[in-house]
């Protein structure tokens, strides 16, 4: 009997050690196959060998976590999991032309007067992808998301046999690519489909984000890697650094990397891109510029949106002709009036297109638009549709007429500059969307309040400013269809509630044309308070950080305007106070970057970011060499590890509380 178990035994550390020498062969074969291009065994050999892998493994109800029999699509997943990148995933700040690429450089001089080195790539147009690996092995796939949480579709990716299920590297790594799909896979696909696909782009995001993995298998798509989104060792110190560790580690790296040291040579490679992307099998809509060496993107940072060592060049988008049907004209919220052109419907990009901008009055007779002609349309960057010009006229092609007075409200009109304005501060249209502005979250965050109750008090109760909701009373409500009593009690709770603003969410309020969330915070930490910021003259306006001539001028027209000023006045008395908290406290946290991480458990994540601030701090959302201090809270993870490594002080919550002493909370 002993005799039988120990033989049994022999046989599974064979039929293992068997497992392995395939696992290791068959994943060889596929990078040779997939990344290089350079098969060295047959077909039949490969599924020879495959054969007996799926054999062994129903045997033994064993299989290694790199196996390829890995790669087969599952059963459909009831719903996408949200998974948070350990680092942000940036979208990119976009450029058209040389001079506006100029204007980038210029900005990055500013910070280092001596060209940095750059790095040129391509940009290909399909899904972004984040991969993670814990100990070598691959952990999960997530899509791009917001930039800071995206969906878990590890399931679909496992499917894709263009990147390796095991790596060198040990540490945790994140990192990115572009799932795309060929443009001859795809015509091969719509051969056989029942539902052929319009556009490479869209069957990639379709195969990614599918439910069911097996779909995504048929659609075959890979990925292309081009960047390391985080690492815990800091091997890695630019992007040639993250390219050599990209092949170094079996990823699939499109073979195209320009270092160059001065503008010129990173226009020559643009062109050089430009060139030769119509030969290729897979789409792409751009160029990638980047500032290779890391300590200086740390030194440049980033915006909101975007970092700052990093640009997009993109390249003409795709054109074609089709018939203008009319042009209405829509009031916007400042009361300039767009026209917007009604197209017959045509295909572009993948997507029919219906409708498509036009600037202003000026636009239109600059590109000779007229109704019943034939005009030229680009699509790009997922926007509306531009029209770029005018093709051809027919016998019944006529003159597009400039409104005399508002669509809206029958108010006359006037010109101011190259736009056409309603000046009915009054106008329906203009009231609704400066309502819905003023309510939204980012401003005066009042729940409940969408347009289709700003239309109801607008019709109903009168409303024509943001200051008339103040004095809507209970009964009012009451009067007013779906209103009942529970959802008329929250509305006014929450417009109480809003009286007590930070002041940035105030200023973005008012409806400033130009001035955004980031340019209220500027303004309101310049100025710390309402008043300041009405009396301020032009030219202290232009002094504040990335402020510049027109969104200044906007400031200051806005507070000439005795309309708006009272308005602002109006708010103040009836209890709505605009409060810049910074000037309150202190300056605890004077100059330094903290970060929030793990569940805290006496403030909410918005509290504690706001103290800081209030102390002279600024909150960033990942841990770099710049970041001064770590805030951990409970089951804080990778960013808690990240600041290990690099040295950065970290406090916890008590420490966090004996550093504020008694101050309030904000």
């Amino acid at each position: 009997m002993a005799r039988v178990c120990q033989s049994r035994e022999f046989m599974l550390i064979m039929e293992n050690k068997r497992m392995r020498e395939l696992v290791d062969l068959l994943n060889k074969y596929a990078h040779e196959y997939y990344v290089l291009d350079n098969p060295t065994v047959s077909d039949k050999e490969y599924d020879a060998l495959y054969d007996e892998l799926v054999m062994l493994e129903g045997e033994t109800g064993v299989v290694l976590h790199d196996s390829p029999t890995r790669r087969v699509g599952g059963e459909p997943i009831a719903a996408f999991k949200k998974h948070t990148h350990i680092e942000r995933l940036y979208s990119l700040d976009k450029a058209t032309s040389t001079e506006q690429l100029s204007a980038y450089f210029q900005r990055v001089a500013k910070v280092t007067p001596k060209f940095p080195r750059c790095t040129v790539e391509y940009k290909f147009d399909g899904l972004t992808v984040c991969l993670t690996y814990n100990e070598g092995k691959f952990i999960r796939a997530t899509t791009r998301g917001n930039g800071t949480v995206g969906e878990d579709v590890t399931a679909q990716v496992l499917t894709i046999k263009s990147f390796p299920l095991t790596i060198d590297y040990k540490g945790l790594v994140e990192v990115k690519g572009e799932a795309v799909i060929r443009l001859s896979v795809l015509e091969k696909y719509n051969e056989t489909a029942a539902e052929p696909l319009k556009n490479a782009r869209n069957a990639v995001a379709g195969a990614i984000r599918n439910l069911n993995p097996k779909e995504t298998q048929k659609r075959n798509p890979e990925i292309l890697f081009y960047d390391i989104n985080y690492i815990e060792s800091g091997i890695i110190n630019s992007q040639e650094d993250s390219i050599a560790f990209l092949k170094n580690n079996g990823f699939k790296v499109f073979d195209f990397l320009r270092v160059c040291n001065s503008e010129q040579e990173v226009i020559n490679s643009i062109e050089e891109i430009n060139a030769g992307r119509k030969k290729l099998d897979v789409l792409t809509d751009g160029v990638v510029i980047k500032v290779s060496d890391f300590a200086l993107r740390d030194q440049l940072g980033a915006t909101e949106k975007f970092p700052r060592w990093a640009i997009a060049y993109k390249f003409e988008a795709e054109e074609t002709t089709t018939i203008l049907q009319d042009v209405v004209w829509q009031v916007g919220r400042t009361g300039k009036l767009t026209p917007l052109a009604i197209l017959q419907p045509v295909e572009l990009c993948g997507v029919t297109v219906r409708k498509a901008t036009l600037n202003n009055p000026g636009d239109i007779q600059r590109k000779g638009v007229k109704i019943n002609s034939r005009v030229l349309v680009r699509r790009s960057n997922e926007v509306i549709p531009e029209i770029l010009g005018t093709t051809e006229y027919f016998l019944d092609s006529v003159e597009v007429k400039n409104p005399t007075v508002c669509p809206e409200c029958s108010s006359e009109l006037v010109e101011v500059g190259a736009n056409i304005f309603c000046l009915n501060k009054e106008c329906r249209r203009r009231v609704i969307l400066n309502l819905s502005n003023f309510a939204q979250k980012d401003c005066m965050n009042i729940d409940g309040f969408s347009e289709m109750t700003a239309e109801a008090l607008y019709d109903n109760l009168s409303v024509r400013a943001p200051s008339d909701l103040y004095k809507i009373t209970r009964e009012q409500l009451l009067e007013l269809e779906g209103f009942q009593d529970k959802k008329a009690d929250n509305l006014l709770a929450s417009i109480e509630k809003s009286k007590k603003v930070s002041l940035e969410s105030f200023i973005f309020a008012l409806g400033i044309e130009g001035v955004g969330k980031k340019t209220a915070k500027d303004l309101a930490k310049k100025f710390k308070s309402i008043n300041n910021l009405a009396s301020a003259p032009r030219e202290q306006i232009i002094q504040t950080d990335e402020i510049g001539d027109i969104i200044a001028d906007n400031v200051v027209n806005y507070f000439a305007d005795q309309y708006n000023v009272s308005e602002v006045n109006k708010l103040i008395e009836l209890g709505v106070v605009p409060t810049y908290d910074n000037v309150l406290l202190g300056d605890v946290f004077s100059g330094k970057k903290v970060v929030l991480t793990g569940t805290l458990q006496k403030y909410k994540r918005s509290e504690a970011q706001k103290i800081i601030e209030s102390l002279g701090g600024e909150v960033s959302g990942s841990v770099s060499k710049l970041t001064s201090m770590v805030l951990a809270g409970e089951e804080a993870g990778s960013k808690l590890d990240k600041a290990r490594a690099l040295g950065v002080e970290i406090i916890t919550e008590e420490q966090f509380d004996q550093m504020i002493g008694d101050l309030k909370k904000g």
